[in-house]
This record gives structure tokens, C-alpha cells and sequence, in this order.
């Protein structure tokens, strides 16, 4: 019998060995704890949690409460291990971090067909099939070894900048022009400051909260990817000859240059979601949208994901990866989890519910359909693997990243709508599973 390499146990790795074993493949595990831990780890069981306890969300109104309905759907381990390990959290689904990784490890130690290998992997085995589901704190010795695979594509440090949702602009203040005419016309949306609103901008970022690294987080940030606050402390108008440079940016409704200018790029192709260019930040969540609401058009932003600057290891995965998560030049590797570019706990449970029946399938000699892009399952992967080269961040789930639907809907009915139809399209798309 072929035999599956997972590399990991945490969220992603114990889900695609638990998929794959449920398809009747036997599947090695590697798992560096307890010999090993990383710097944020302590538990030495499977599938710890670090952050946090919440895995968000479970109303069908967010799209996050969909990714778990349509795990529920699949199978997944993790989705029946938050539900017998939940503890009281209004409307998020909060679970008891020991019981949960206890009740992980006893159902991946008991099942006939998964082998837990205990130690550190520092390479990729060179033969079989294998699914990569290392973490954002990949071994340092692992992450050398997928540098070279990955042809240097590695990234261990995140610089995100906020994205909020195109339906929440006010587009009355907002204007759509690139820098000097170039490109198309509406390449960019700008949000202009006169003098005074630039002033009390850059004063609220100098005394906005802000989150602190851990030790083993604290690097130099490059001049490229400097925190926003960061430029602001530097003097008032660093900003103005840095993200937020007006020139060559004439607003229509005024005919003149405002004394500064925020820039926001497109995030995908249908433009229902822009990033805030330059604003990768450390400024604390509840700082973020307080702070970032006084921007012109911003006041009352819809923010899809938060800026952050932490580390993490992952992947360029839009120029490396396929549909189903393998590696392009390598079609025996699989990656899986965080280190693909998906950020949360659920959303790493799917990629790796994903790459396990994808890899069970290889071994099987079937056929892998992808999950349709109107699931919550096929919009995490078409983020992941069709995303803007040049510009791509980890992303959570989010209705931004759906396929829009036909007509004009109310805002209100929106969501149930885009849950009633990636439903429906799940349980198609399930019945085409071999």
C-alpha cells in the first residue's frame, strides 16, 4: 500500500492525515513535539492553539460561520473536535485549549491507519507522496530545505496592510485616478486629506495603541515595509513623501493636489475589496478601526482583514501552487495550512481537509475535482492559488472573496444568499467525490 508523508501536527496536518485515513491510506505523521517546540508552543499534543481559543464566527453572516457549516459537511476532525470541546462564547465558537488538542492526539494515536513519528523533520522525504503543513513557525532547518523547493518564494515575516470592503467607501469623497494618469483610470481609489485632517491623522497614529512582538518576533523592519506608525514618528511629513504622497494625483471634484493622499489598490479582480497601500501597522485591532475611520471615505469602512506585521513563515503559493495545493514543478508535494497564505484556524483546518482527499486521491489513482469558487472551500483556494502574484498576503475567509452574484441584491440579503448558493454547491460538488 502507498504510503502519505504528512510533515506537521497542528490544525492543517492532523486534518489532511485524518481525511486521508478515512479514504483508506495509511499515513506517517511527523511531529517535532515534545521533542522539539517551537517559540510559541508549550502543549505536547497535536493541533495546539496558540493565539487563541475563538475560532470566530458561527453565524452563516460571516463568512468564516459558512467555512465551518461546509467543513461540518466534509467530515473534518477539527470541526467535530471544536464542538465537543466548546466553551461558552456568546456567538464565536470558543473551545478549551487542552481538551481540545487531547481530544486531537487520542483520535489521530487511535486511528489504525496514522503513525505519529515523533522528532523533527529537516527535509522533505524524497520519494511518495507529501503534504507540507509546517506552520508559520517552520523549523529552521525545514525552511531552508523549502527555500530551495520553492525556488526562495519563502516569506517569515508578514507586513499587512489593512482591507476593507468597496460596498463601504464614500465614494462621494473618494476619487479614482492613478499617479499621473498612468495605467487605467481607476487602477486606484484615493482618499484625499487637507492639511489639518493630515495633522490629526499622524497625531493619532503617534499615540495609537500598539500590539508588542514577542522575543523571538522582534527584526528589523525593511525600509520597504516600514509599520506606518513607524513613519509617522519620524516626522510630520514623512508621511507626505512616503504612502500618503500626493503628487501627480489631481482630485476631480477640486481640480488641485490635496495636501496628502491615501492610495487604495484593487485586491482582486471584481474590485469588492481594496487595500490600503503602505499601511502595514502594529497598531492594535480596536486602534485600526478607530484610527483609520478618520481617513476621508473611510468613516465607515467595512475592514475585511486587519493590517499586522508578525511572524510568518508561508509561501507564494498563486506562482507555486495548483488548484488542489500541489507544488507545480513537483506534483507529489502538497502544502497545507498557514504556510499556504490561508490566516485562522478554521481556514488552515480546510486547506488541510483539502490537501488530504486531494492526496488521498493521487495515491488512489482519482481524479480531484476542486471545490467550485461560490464555496466557502473553493474561494479560500482561488485566493491562494490565483491571487496577484506581485502583491500577495495571507487572507482569512471572506464574502470579498466570493463571486458576485447576478442582479441587484439589498446589503441585507446579500450573505444569506452567497450561504444559500455555496451550500447548495457544496453538496453538488461533494457528490462528484470519488
Amino acid at each position: 500500500m502507498k504510503q502519505l508523508t504528512v510533515i506537521g501536527g497542528g490544525l492543517a496536518g492532523c486534518e489532511a492525515a485524518w481525511q486521508a485515513a478515512q479514504r483508506g491510506v495509511s499515513v506517517v505523521l511527523h511531529e517535532m513535539k515534545p521533542e522539539k517546540f517551537s517559540p510559541a508552543h508549550h502543549l505536547p499534543g497535536l493541533a495546539e492553539l496558540v493565539c487563541s481559543n475563538s475560532l470566530r464566527g458561527i453565524s452563516l453572516d460571516n463568512a468564516v460561520g459558512l467555512l465551518k457549516e461546509e467543513l461540518r459537511r466534509c467530515g473534518s476532525l477539527i470541526m467535530e473536535t471544536s464542538e465537543a470541546t466548546c466553551v461558552p462564547a456568546g456567538g464565536a465558537l470558543a473551545v478549551d485549549r487542552q481538551l481540545f488538542s487531547d481530544h486531537v492526539t487520542v483520535k489521530i494515536e487511535a486511528h489504525p491507519l496514522i503513525r505519529i513519528e515523533r522528532g523533527e523533520l529537516t527535509c522533505i522525504p524524497t520519494e511518495g507522496i507529501v503534504i507540507i503543513a509546517s506552520g508559520p513557525l517552520t523549523s529552521d532547518a525545514l525552511a531552508s530545505t523549502l527555500s530551495e523547493v520553492t525556488g526562495d518564494r519563502l516569506y517569515f515575516y508578514d507586513a499587512i496592510a489593512p482591507i476593507v470592503s468597496s460596498e463601504s467607501l464614500d465614494m462621494t469623497r473618494v476619487f479614482a485616478a492613478s499617479r499621473y494618469g498612468k495605467g487605467d483610470g481607476d487602477d486606484y481609489l484615493n482618499c484625499p486629506l487637507n492639511e489639518e485632517e493630515y495633522l490629526h491623522f499622524v497625531d493619532e497614529l503617534n499615540r495609537g495603541e500598539k500590539v508588542q512582538a514577542r522575543d523571538f518576533e522582534k527584526a528589523v523592519h525593511f525600509e520597504g515595509c516600514m509599520p506606518v506608525e513607524e513613519l509617522a514618528a519620524r516626522g510630520l511629513e514623512t508621511l507626505r513623501f512616503g504612502p500618503m504622497k500626493p503628487v501627480g494625483l489631481i482630485n476631480p471634484h477640486t481640480g488641485h493636489e490635496a495636501h496628502a493622499v491615501i492610495q487604495l489598490r484593487a485586491e482582486n479582480r471584481a474590485k469588492t475589496m481594496y487595500n490600503l497601500v503602505g499601511f502595514q501597522t502594529k497598531l492594535t485591532w480596536p486602534e485600526q478601526r478607530r484610527i483609520f475611520r478618520m481617513i476621508p471615505g473611510l468613516e465607515a469602512a467595512g475592514f475585511v482583514r486587519l493590517g499586522s506585521m508578525h511572524r510568518n513563515t508561508f509561501i507564494n503559493s498563486p506562482c507555486l501552487l495548483l488548484p488542489t495545493q500541489q507544488l507545480r514543478n513537483d506534483l507529489r508535494i502538497f502544502f497545507a495550512g498557514q504556510i499556504t497564505g490561508v490566516e485562522g484556524y478554521v481556514e488552515s483546518a480546510a486547506s488541510g481537509l483539502l490537501a488530504g482527499i486531494a492526496a488521498a486521491n493521487l495515491i488512489q489513482g482519482k481524479s480531484m475535482p476542486v471545490p467550485p469558487p461560490d464555496t466557502a472551500l473553493g474561494a479560500l483556494m482561488q485566493h491562494i492559488t490565483n491571487a496577484d502574484v506581485k502583491h500577495f498576503q495571507p487572507m482569512n475567509v471572506n464574502y470579498g472573496l466570493f463571486p458576485d452574484l447576478p442582479g441587484r441584491i439589498k446589503k441585507i440579503q446579500k450573505r444569506q444568499l452567497l450561504a444559500e448558493r455555496a451550500l447548495a454547491s457544496l453538496d453538488a460538488w461533494k457528490a462528484t467525490l470519488a
